[in-house]
């Protein structure tokens, strides 16, 4: 079986970020926080190192919550009656989203908060 070439392979990388960007409303909420963060950080006036933390944080919830969108898919696609196995999968992957993003707001507090106290 031949492959696809490497820009199509790409092409199909971005549709399934545009999907998932349609259909999920989570992901939106993680965006839109992503884009507070991103302003708040500029306005704060971030270092380096606390820039490069952020999007290794943005990157990480982001991907998984793709990850999620995938796994979910593919057990509604494998079966739709309920099944346990199903459900824990599908709530294991929602798991791995949500730890993400609580360390994530952990580490979003420790970088802002000794920021917003120095302007006050």
């Amino acid at each position: 079986m031949k492959k696809n070439p490497l820009y199509k392979s790409f092409g199909y990388a971005f549709q399934g970020i545009g999907n998932t960007i349609r259909s999920e409303r989570n992901i939106k909420i993680h965006l839109t926080v992503m884009t507070l963060v991103i302003v708040f950080g500029i306005f704060l006036h971030l270092s380096v190192t606390e820039w490069f933390v952020c999007l290794i944080l943005f990157g990480q919830v982001i991907s998984l919550e793709l990850v999620n969108t995938a796994i979910e898919a593919a057990v509604d696609l494998a079966t739709k009656e309920k099944h346990p196995l199903a459900k824990k999968a599908k709530d294991a992957a929602a798991g791995a989203v949500l730890v993400s993003a609580i360390f994530a707001a952990i580490i979003g507090l420790i970088i802002f908060i000794p920021k917003l106290f120095a302007l006050l």
